[in-house]
């Protein structure tokens, strides 16, 4: 399941992060790979204890908690800090798996990642190439997103990110523990929430379906959830 989240950072915001990635010093992208990602990774990173990625990562963090789509798709348990990748010149990410278990940087804290996220910080027509491709059961999806916006899927997936030919993508990327492990739990819970809003904005809160449903929704998440 890939959702899109539309202006999860506001015009303001991504104007501030960009202008604060700008100044950044980027380091090769092999630094971070895993010994299996390092064979088809080609990028540029900001080290994740720099004062860019901290400052910027917050920005991003605020956004996400405040985002109720975001909430309702990853059910999140534990949040990484975001971390930034930059292409250009041909550089990509091959086709890849995230690793199961992440660390934070300069944490023992370690959590299982099972959601990916991708919030670009290039609009599409800044670059060329560059699009996140995932697999997915029902073929390839696509996804070259407006600066601002964002991208959810399972850390199951295979995906890559295709050679940027011309100018340059940045972008933030991390991982969630969710609090539902399984991901057709995930799909399922997030199709009936979204059902939820909709009859609460048709009909008002205390709509009495909405109700019902909401008594379905919480208790599937008693049954299912790990915290």
């Amino acid at each position: 399941m890939l959702i899109t989240i539309p202006e999860l950072l506001t015009p303001e915001e991504v104007a501030w992060c960009r202008s604060r990635l700008a100044s950044a010093a980027w380091v090769d992208g092999q630094t971070t790979a895993g010994p299996i990602s390092a064979v088809v990774k080609n990028n540029r990173q900001l080290d994740p204890t720099s004062s860019e990625a901290t400052e910027v990562g917050q920005v991003v963090l605020e956004a996400l908690h405040r985002n109720p789509v975001f909430l309702s798709a990853a059910l999140p348990l534990r949040i990484l800090p975001p971390m930034f990748n930059a292409y250009r010149g041909g550089e990509h990410f091959g086709i890849h798996v995230d690793n199961a278990i992440r660390n934070a940087p300069g944490s023992a804290t370690r959590i299982r990642t099972d959601v990916s996220t991708t919030v670009f910080f290039s609009d599409p027509d800044e670059y060329e190439g560059g699009a996140l491709t995932v697999e997915t059961p029902f073929g390839v999806q696509t996804a070259k997103l407006p600066a601002g916006h964002a991208i959810v899927y399972p850390s199951t997936s295979l995906h890559e990110v295709t050679p940027v030919t011309e100018g340059e993508r940045i972008a933030s990327f991390f991982w969630t523990q969710s609090m539902i492990r399984d991901e057709g739990e995930r799909a399922l819970l997030f199709d009936l929430d979204q059902v939820i809003q909709d009859l609460r904005e048709r009909h008002g809160v205390e709509d009495p379906q909405a109700l019902r449903l909401s008594f379905v929704y919480h208790n599937l998440v008693r049954r299912w959830a790990e915290t």
